[in-house]
């Protein structure tokens, strides 16, 4: 493995924990203790995290599509030419990750369309760790499967 996958595949992991660690602070840490406090203030602490939480989702979403396609791409597909388990288990993992996206972008959003989501912020947040676990389910089991050629 040279330095540039090296690099690629640690931005990719770190992202990930990043932004699942994350999202799962807002849900089950910073949302229940905000929950204590009067409207006006709850409104405002939600408004400054989600602000600054706004970029690291889509600095992080970047980062898992340009480390993600990479790693796939450049160092994974040659390795396992041919395996149709390999690159199917890749095709479900990335259309999850594109609905992850699509919640996490959502929710960070201003968008009126989205406004019933970030009402249901707690349950989305949710949904959204759950995905991330069959995720890195999935990345488990593709890392598991021997290359075809070294």
């Amino acid at each position: 493995m040279d330095l540039i996958s090296l690099v690629s595949r640690w931005t990719h992991i770190g992202t990930a924990i990043v932004l699942v660690g994350g999202t799962f602070f807002l849900r089950f840490v910073l949302a229940p203790a905000a929950a204590k406090l009067a409207d006006a203030d709850h409104n405002t602490l939600k408004e400054a995290v989600m602000k600054t939480w706004k970029k690291y989702v889509h600095g992080g979403i970047a980062l898992f599509l340009l480390s993600g396609f990479y790693n796939y791409l450049v160092v994974q597909r040659p390795l396992h030419k041919g395996q149709g388990l390999y690159h199917g288990l890749f095709g479900a993992k990335f259309l999850l990750a594109l609905a992850l996206f699509f919640f996490a972008s959502a929710l960070v959003g201003r968008s009126k369309a989205f406004e019933g989501m970030r009402k249901n912020g707690k349950f989305w947040q949710l949904v959204m760790i759950l995905l991330a676990a069959v995720i890195v389910g999935i990345s488990g089991i593709m890392k598991s499967i021997p290359p075809t050629t070294v």
